[in-house]
C-alpha cells in the first residue's frame, strides 16, 4: 500500500508539471498575446510594447519564461493581474473559498439525493420509479448548465413567481452565502441537478451489479430479508464507484460551476476565470488553471484510497 501511493503521488506530480507545461504553451500561442492585452488601446504604440515586453521577460526564451513563472509557482506567487492591479494570489484566496463552498454543498446535495434514487431504480427495476428516475436524469444530464440556469430564473425569480433572486450573494467572503442563502437557491439547485442526474445513473448501475453477485445470493440462501442484504451487503458495495466518480468528476463538477457562476454573477473562482478569458489575463487563467488541475490530482489519490478503505478486499501492490 505505502509502494503504491509512493507511485502514485509521483505519477501525480508529473501530471500536475505536465498540465502547467501545456496550458502555458496554449496561453501563449493565443493571438494578441498578453502584453497587448495589458496595453489595451495602446497596443498600437509599437514602442511602448517593446518596452513592456523586455520589462516582463516576454522577449527572452520560451524555457526561461515558463522556469521563472514555475520558480515563482513554486514560491506561492502566482503572478500579477495588470487588468484587475492585483496579485494573483490574493484573487484566488477571495475567490476559491466561494467556489469550494458552492461545489461542496451541491455535490453533497446530489450524493444524499442520487443514493436513494438509484437503489429504488434498481429494485424496483423495470417499473414505474425505474423508468420515472431514468426519465429525470436523462432529461438533466443531457441539459446544459447555463440552460437550465436561464430556466431556473424564468421559473423562480421572474414575476410573477419571484420566489428567489436572479443573481447570486454579492459578499466579499464566504459568509455571504449563509448571510444570503435565498439567493443561492437557484445556483446550488442548478449545479446539483446536473451532478444528481449523473450520480443516479451510475448508482443504479453499480447496485444492479451487485444485486447479481454470489454473496447475495448465499445471504438470501441462508434466510437474511431483503432490507438486510440491500443495506448491510450490497449498499457498501454499491457506493464504491461513486466514491471513485467523486474524485475523478471533479473537472466536470467545475466546468459546470464555471457556467453557473456566470450565469447567477457568482464571484468565484468560475467568473474570476470567464473574465480573465474575456481580457486575455494570463496570469489569472493559468493560477486558476493550476489549482484545479491540482485539485483533481488530489481528488484521483484521495478516491483510491477510499477505494481500499470501502472494500477490504482490495490490496494495492506494487507492480
Amino acid at each position: 500500500m505505502t509502494a503504491y501511493l509512493i507511485r502514485r503521488i509521483l505519477q501525480s506530480l508529473v501530471v500536475v508539471w505536465l498540465v502547467t507545461v501545456f496550458t502555458f504553451i496554449l496561453l501563449k500561442l493565443l493571438p494578441g498575446g498578453p502584453v497587448r492585452a495589458i496595453l489595451g488601446t495602446r497596443a498600437g504604440n509599437f514602442a511602448l510594447v517593446k518596452s513592456l515586453t523586455h520589462q516582463l521577460g516576454f522577449d527572452k526564451p520560451f524555457w526561461y519564461q515558463y522556469w521563472h513563472w514555475l520558480d515563482q509557482l513554486l514560491h506561492g506567487n502566482f503572478g500579477f493581474s495588470y487588468n484587475l492591479n492585483q496579485s494573483v494570489g490574493s484573487l484566488l484566496a477571495a475567490a476559491l473559498p466561494k467556489t469550494l463552498l458552492l461545489l461542496g454543498v451541491s455535490t453533497l446535495i446530489a450524493v444524499i439525493i442520487a443514493i436513494p434514487i438509484g437503489v429504488v431504480q434498481a429494485v424496483r427495476r423495470n417499473k414505474f420509479a425505474d423508468y420515472a428516475g431514468t426519465a429525470f436524469s436523462f432529461i438533466f444530464y443531457a441539459m446544459p448548465a447555463y440552460l437550465l440556469g436561464i430556466i431556473l430564473i424564468n421559473l423562480f425569480a421572474e414575476p410573477p413567481r419571484a420566489w428567489f433572486p436572479s443573481e447570486a450573494a454579492q459578499g466579499s467572503n464566504v459568509g455571504s452565502f449563509f448571510t444570503q442563502f435565498n439567493a443561492m437557491v437557484l445556483p446550488l439547485a442548478s449545479l446539483a441537478l446536473i451532478t444528481l442526474a449523473g450520480f443516479s445513473r451510475y448508482m443504479r448501475s453499480s447496485t444492479l451489479d451487485q444485486i447479481t453477485q454470489d454473496y447475495v445470493r448465499t445471504a438470501r440462501a441462508k434466510g437474511a430479508s431483503e432490507r438486510h442484504i440491500l443495506y448491510r451487503h450490497v449498499l457498501r458495495n454499491a457506493l464504491i464507484p461513486i466514491v471513485t466518480l467523486l474524485g475523478l468528476n471533479l473537472p466536470i463538477i467545475f466546468s459546470g460551476a464555471l457556467i453557473t457562476e456566470n450565469v447567477f454573477n457568482y464571484p468565484g473562482m468560475g467568473l474570476l476565470f470567464v473574465n480573465s478569458a474575456n481580457t486575455q489575463d494570463y496570469p489569472v487563467l493559468l493560477g486558476i488553471t493550476v489549482i484545479v488541475a491540482v485539485a483533481t490530482v488530489a481528488g484521483s489519490l484521495l478516491a483510491d484510497i477510499l477505494y481500499a478503505v470501502l472494500d477490504p478486499r482490495v490490496r494495492y501492490v506494487s507492480a
